[in-house]
């Protein structure tokens, strides 16, 4: 006898990846979200961390499983880290309130990201919004870089836990909206609609990325017809004898 698989018995994973140069708090921040502990003491990552949680995202109404990936944030690992990039399906760019250099790398991350990913839900997050008084960047200067880069904007702080897991939350529901858009779409050579999201990320990429917020897929395509169409055939077909 075959078991039927049910709806609820895939579970859906979720890859994250969270890059930014080191001391921005990646580690820190997996392990708030992921564990509820904060570490004051600073330890750089050595190549790759990896955590998990399950997470039900509320505007879904749905439970994921997110899987994060710690990538360390010096240049001397990047040969080895950027292998785990592949198979993300969303990412953080992480920079420090106190740390320009790290603000003025996210451009350069988010290109690493594309490089194995290709372009996915991205946010960009500012860590230590709690210690504004020793700040290297303005809100201004952060904003103004999200919306460059097009992508939604979370100043959190890791230590008091403050709109950390609305970041991992957000990703989630990005991807998860994306793929249940891409499964509504049907080729362009069945019904002449335009093409799949999926279709669409393996164009060439341009310098200009469309907003993850904005970039909503349009009304879904109507299968019924299709379904209808391959019930009359096959109608058809039954009602003719064989000679």
């Amino acid at each position: 006898m075959l078991a039927i698989m049910q709806e609820e018995d895939f579970e859906r994973e979720v890859k994250v990846v969270v890059v930014g140069n080191g001391n921005v708090g990646k580690t820190s921040m997996i392990r708030q979200f992921c564990k509820g502990q904060y570490c004051n003491n600073y330890k750089k990552t050595i190549g790759v961390d990896f955590l998990e949680k399950h997470q039900y995202i509320k505007g879904l109404e749905e439970e994921v499983k997110l899987m994060l990936w710690d990538t360390a944030g010096q240049e001397q690992f990047h040969a080895m880290t950027r292998a785990y990039y592949r198979g993300a399906k969303a990412a953080v760019l992480a920079f420090s309130t106190t740390d320009r250099a790290s603000f003025e790398a996210i451009s350069i991350w988010k290109h690493k990201v594309e490089e194995e990913c290709g372009i996915v839900p991205m946010v960009l997050v500012q860590n230590k919004v709690d210690l504004l008084e020793h700040a290297a960047v303005s809100r201004q200067e952060a904003e103004a870089l999200a919306s460059d880069l097009g992508l939604r904007f979370y100043r959190i702080c890791v230590k008091q836990n403050l709109y950390v897991s609305e970041v991992f939350e957000y990703l989630a529901e990005m991807y998860l909206q994306r793929d249940a858009c891409s499964l509504q779409y049907t080729p362009r050579s069945i019904i002449g609609k335009p093409p799949t999201i999926q279709a669409t990320l393996k164009q060439p990429q341009t310098p200009k990325v469309v907003n993850v917020v904005d970039n909503t897929c349009s009304a879904p395509t109507k299968v019924t017809s299709l379904k209808r169409h391959r019930t009359c055939r096959s109608r058809m077909i039954s009602n003719c004898s064989i000679q």
